[in-house]
Order: structure tokens, then sequence, then C-alpha cells
């Protein structure tokens, strides 16, 4: 995709018409697209959380077609092993001169857009075969290593009520996916539509937008603007509040064990870059990185047993860091009164 073609405005207009053909299909999530669009046009993994039903393999599936990638699902069970993931090599025999030979057979993580559905009910062992390829775009199997084609998406999905027979996430892991996505209810006229939409003969097909090479170049594109530096700075700021320790606001150090780390400040200028593109602005701005605070930071702040006893949340104190920081940039640049 020759980029001297694409302008913001066509990013914009795009991103627009996704929007419409997705609203034909699924109902009331705007926030939640909106926020997965952001995290594939940065190259980003995205882990979605919500109750069963919700739509999310729907989504997922729709937007893969929308983008005109190839789609493939995993469904996460205790008994799945990471040669099911990645792939084995068997020994096949050439029919012309009878010589067998290993023979590296792929397995569903070569594909474009992986749904990695209930990932958190594999065991760890299988869920660390996922990790290289999430990271490093690769492959390695019998200490060879294969090269997944690109763009490659995990987009992975969890339920947050059983968690009898489940194995949580490690963090290093977490730590990976760009975007943790709440999926919640549907308002009451939301609800209300999808009942006439799935329980009548209504059906509408999604028709691709954009090819594999304008997806890559949309992604390029994003890395190439770069981000004003008061945005930077509010971003930084912002991670490094989440610290416990010296400087630290103290409902930080009485709720926080971990704060984020540097990944999480390069997924909040990455998100606010692509975030700008799509509603049509040049640049980031600190609104953008207000907006993706709380997808950015909520499975990367740990709270402690405090915190659980408190009854507080990562969101609630999302919300607390970013008034904080925004209390401390205005007083930093408030005028000095008058003797």
């Amino acid at each position: 995709m020759d980029l001297r073609e694409t302008s913001t405005e066509t990013m914009r207009q795009r991103y627009v018409e996704m929007r419409e053909q997705l609203g034909q299909i699924i109902v009331g999530l705007d926030e939640v697209i909106e926020q997965l669009l952001v995290s594939l046009f940065t190259g980003g993994h995205c882990l979605l959380i919500g109750v069963p039903g919700l739509a999310k393999t729907l989504l997922i599936r729709s937007v893969a077609e929308l983008l005109s990638l190839e789609f493939r699902r995993i469904q996460f069970t205790p008994d799945l092993m990471p040669a099911d993931i990645t792939g084995t090599e068997v020994i096949a025999q050439d029919r012309d001169s009878g010589e067998r030979e290993f023979r590296f057979l792929p397995g569903p993580v070569f594909t474009q857009v992986l749904l990695a559905d209930e990932i958190n009910r594999t065991p760890p062992k299988t869920q660390a075969a996922l990790l290289e390829a999430m990271e490093e775009g690769y492959v390695t199997s019998v200490g060879k290593r294969y090269a997944l084609t690109r763009p490659f998406f995990v987009l992975a999905t969890q339920n947050p009520i059983e968690q009898e027979g489940t194995y949580p996430l490690p963090t290093a892991q977490l730590d990976r996916f760009l975007f943790n996505v709440r999926v919640d209810y549907p308002s009451f006229a939301d609800e209300a539509v999808i009942l006439r939409r799935t329980t009548t003969l209504f059906r509408k097909n999604i028709e691709p937008m954009l090819s594999r090479d304008e997806v890559l170049g949309y992604i390029e594109l994003v890395r190439r603007r770069a981000a004003p530096e008061q945005v930077v700075a509010f971003a930084v700021q912002l991670i490094r509040a989440t610290r416990p320790g010296a400087g630290a606001p103290d409902f930080v150090n009485q709720w926080l064990a971990w704060g984020a780390g540097p990944r999480a400040a390069q997924a909040l200028i990455l998100g606010a870059k692509a975030r700008a593109l799509l509603h049509g602005r040049n640049a980031a701005s600190i609104d953008d990185v207000r907006v993706l605070a709380k997808p950015v930071l909520r499975h990367r702040l740990i709270l402690n047993f405090q915190a659980e006893a408190d009854h507080q949340t990562t969101d609630g104190l999302v919300d607390r860091l970013l008034r904080e920081v925004a209390e401390r940039n205005s007083s930093s640049i408030a005028p000095a009164s008058t003797p």
C-alpha cells in the first residue's frame, strides 16, 4: 500500500463505513468495536472479557471478514496441548522415491486473526506456546523457527463467571495484550433490537472493505505519525503514577501491589495515535489517552489484599489516577500569585 495515497480523511471514512457495516450485525457495542479496531490498526492483540452470549465471537469473526483476513478459532480446553496450537512434525513418505522425512504441519496459529476462545481454560504450558507467537511473530518447533503471516492478531475471550478449572493468565502474557476490553450487557433498547433480529429470518452478510496490504499500510501509517510532546508527557506521568513508592499518590501505595510497565505507555501512545487517525485527526490528544486508559491499564495494575478488602477495582483506580495527573498538570502551569 502506497502511504502517499493514504490520507487521514481516507482512514476516517473507512472507519465510518466499517462501523456502519458492523452496526448492522452487532448491536450496542460501539465502545467495544472502537477499541477493537484501534487495537487492530496498531498491530496489537486484544483480550475481551464478558459473559457468554454477548456476541464476542460474532464480532471477531465479522471484523476478520471486514478486513479480508484469514480467520481461525481455537476452543481452549484443559486437555489442549501446545502442538495443538503451533503444529507438529510428522513422518511423510515421498511417493516417487519412497524416502521418508519429517515435515512440519502448521497448526491453527498460522492464520491472521486467531480467536483464542476462553483462553484461561487451558494450562500454562499451552498458554506459553501462544506467547512466542504473540510477541515475536514466530513459532518454534523441534528447534526450527517458522514465521507467521503478517498481520497476526490474537483476539482472546475470557468468561468472568466460572473460575473453577481455569488457569489465570500469567502477568507476562497479560502484558502482551494491548487492550483488555470489557463487554457488558446490552441496554433495554439494544436487547430488544437483538431479539427482533435473531428470532426472525433477518440475515446480513459482511462485505470485505480492506485488503491485507491496506491493513498493513494503516498499521504503518500509525507508526509513522509522531505524538505531540504534551501527550507523551501525560502518558508517562500516568503510567509512573501507577507504581507504588515515593512520589506515588497515597491511594496507589495503599491499594496497588504493582503498577504498569513501559509497555503500557507504548500501548497508550500507539492507541491514541490510531484513535486520532480513525476520527480524522492528524495528531493524538490527551483526551485520546484518557479514553484508552482503562483498556490499557485494567489488566496491568495488580491490586493488593487491602484493595480487595476495600472493594476497590482497577477501573475505579484508573479514574482516580486520571484526576490526580490532571490536577498535578493544572497546578504546575497555574500562574503565580501576585504579592
